[in-house]
């Protein structure tokens, strides 16, 4: 004779699918928790080497003739050494947008910042030589390419 599920079994069932849901519940959140620690490092990384490039662009525009250093010049440029100094600090900006550190309206007032840069100021010229030459992070030249220059153009039409 077949005898039905009982309580004791039934009890039984339930603490397992319990145990077994917990357990589920507890690895999906600490994958998220390592992959946020990972985006967390990779951006405290990102910080630091960026704290370092500012270091070094303090130090050459106190002093232009140490550019030649790491870019031979006939005449060094204390404004060169400023143009290089602002696109790493947006270069900066861009790459914690791609991270999500920054928040949409942090974003806008960057855009509009960098932006600002490029339509008002002799950054732009001097772009055109500092983009040719591959010191930037390749995504963040494409994006002044495209939505920065690529606008001015477009405005100018």
């Amino acid at each position: 004779m077949v005898e039905g599920i009982g309580f004791p079994d039934m009890l039984s069932l339930a603490q397992t699918i319990g145990i077994v849901g917990t357990m589920i519940l507890t690895l999906y959140f600490s994958k998220k928790q390592i992959q946020s620690l990972s985006i967390d490092q990779q951006t405290r990384v990102l910080n630091d080497l960026d704290e370092k490039v500012r270091k070094m662009a303090e130090i050459i525009i106190e002093k232009p003739s140490m550019q030649k250093v790491i870019y031979k010049l006939e005449k060094p440029s204390e404004e060169l050494a400023f143009a290089y100094y602002i696109l790493f600090i947006c270069s900066h900006a861009y790459a914690m947008r791609q991270r999500n550190v920054l928040n949409d309206d942090e974003w806008k007032g960057w855009l509009a910042w960098i932006r600002n840069c490029f339509k008002y100021g002799t950054i732009g010229e001097d772009w055109k030589k500092i983009q040719s030459e591959k010191w930037m992070n390749p995504a963040f030249e494409n994006f002044v390419n495209r939505e920065i220059i690529g606008e001015r153009s477009q405005s100018r039409s």
